[in-house]
């Protein structure tokens, strides 16, 4: 027997907007406008990435004497750093990100997060994906808000969400799809995919027109759609699920799903493991490998989006930096500053932005992280209004009482 929460949670139907008619969301979903085609992906590293070694500053000698064990070789040496302008260079386990670098469509800010002095996980991914650094009383996630001010696409999947959970930063009153892939891939039936099942909430909830009813067919709508988008690529994918242990299929999955369904406007997937306090390694070790598995999907990402590149703008991120000095156990510990990717067509790539201060003791925080010099609501609030056109009133209710500084990030998006 399915119980009834297990049931909304498998048709999709987590929120609130469903389940409480006073609530606007649910109407908001039905205004007739017409999207503008662009779309946003937003890749989240849960555990704290090290930016330091994602993209180094090679340039900065001080990157050598504090990290003797996890530094990366400059360019041009064995197993070095792909130089990007002189002063820093991409880890070469991203190497199949360098094409977009050199094309233009790949931007990397550096110092950049949470004004928060927060160290602790949970809190920096809540303050992240709330979009309100240091308010716990947030009861939406940045993308949801972003998504009622989007124009409606008339689908019941206009956010997919990859996973079980629906993670914060998509919970809100706009209605969102999860799809949460199961062992290998495997196409797995839900309980809704056997017709004797689906026929008998039909028969329970189908015909009904209170709220409930509504959220009925419309998570219904929204699986259906879902399964068969992504059917075939569940059934040809066979190198494991999505997870932090094996994430190598996740970019032609997702970019398939947005190159043949326009619909989506928006999808969020998160990939964990990246709190390397032990061995962390440098060209070799635990966070290459992670590395090499991030590069890969997202060029498969970028490939299977085909034509739909030039209209999408992928962003990577995580909650904090780490130490710029490596710990006694040869990793690092949790950090401040950070750097974020940007990769998409419209982006004004093949820089590194942001308000580099240096590695001197003196201009880091605390005397031991990279400062925060640019905030991350400033990246965000600028590439989003530039490429998805939300107004400045709609920023606003993006990012309630954020007010970048002018002109920080300007160029940053195709005009």
């Amino acid at each position: 027997m399915i119980k009834r929460r297990d049931f909304l949670k498998t048709a999709g139907l987590c929120t609130l907007s469903y389940l409480c008619p006073n609530l606007s969301g649910w109407a908001a979903g039905y205004q007739q406008s017409e999207p503008n085609g662009t779309r946003l992906i937003v890749i989240f590293l849960r555990g704290a990435v090290d930016g330091l070694n994602v993209v180094a500053p090679y340039g900065d000698s001080l990157y050598y004497s504090l990290r003797p064990s996890v530094s990366i070789a400059r360019p041009g040496q064995e197993l070095g750093l792909l130089d990007l302008d002189g002063h820093f260079g991409l880890n070469p386990a991203l190497e199949p990100l360098l094409e977009h670098w050199k094309n233009g469509s790949l931007a990397i800010v550096q110092a950049t997060g949470s004004p928060d002095p927060t160290r602790s996980h949970f809190d920096a991914q809540d303050f992240m994906e709330s979009g309100t650094p240091g308010v716990k009383v947030t009861s939406s996630g940045w993308m949801n808000r972003l998504l009622m001010q989007l124009p409606n696409s008339k689908s019941p999947v206009r956010a997919v969400n990859v996973g079980e959970v629906l993670p914060r930063i998509l919970q809100g009153p706009a209605s969102i799809a999860s799809y949460a892939p199961a062992g290998r891939f495997a196409a797995v039936r839900k309980p809704l995919d056997y017709p004797v099942v689906a026929q008998y909430f039909g028969s329970m909830y189908g015909s009904r027109t209170d709220s409930l009813g509504k959220a009925f067919n419309e998570g219904m709508s929204a699986h259906k759609t879902l399964k068969k988008d992504l059917e075939g690529e569940m059934t040809a994918a066979n190198q494991g699920a999505p997870d932090a242990r094996n994430f190598k299929g996740f970019g032609s999955q997702i970019g398939r799903l947005f190159a043949n369904s326009p619909h989506v406007q928006m999808g969020f997937l998160a990939i964990g493991g990246w709190d390397t306090h032990v061995n962390q390694g440098g060209s070799k070790g635990q966070l290459a490998n992670k590395l090499n598995t991030l590069g890969a999907g997202l060029a498969q990402l970028v490939t299977a989006l085909g034509d739909q590149y030039k209209n999408t703008l992928i962003v990577v991120m995580s909650e904090f930096g780490r130490t710029v000095k490596e710990n006694g156990n040869n990793g690092t510990d949790h950090g401040h500053g950070n750097m974020m990717l940007l990769l998409g067509g419209g982006i004004v790539g093949g820089k590194v932005y942001g308000n580099w201060r240096g590695l001197a003791s003196g201009q880091l925080y605390e005397g031991r992280d990279l400062p925060v010099t640019t905030d991350f609501r400033s990246v965000l609030s600028t590439v989003l209004a530039e490429h998805m056109k939300v107004s400045k009133a709609g920023m606003q209710e993006v990012f309630p009482g954020y007010r970048p500084a002018d002109n920080e990030l300007k160029g940053i998006v195709r005009g």
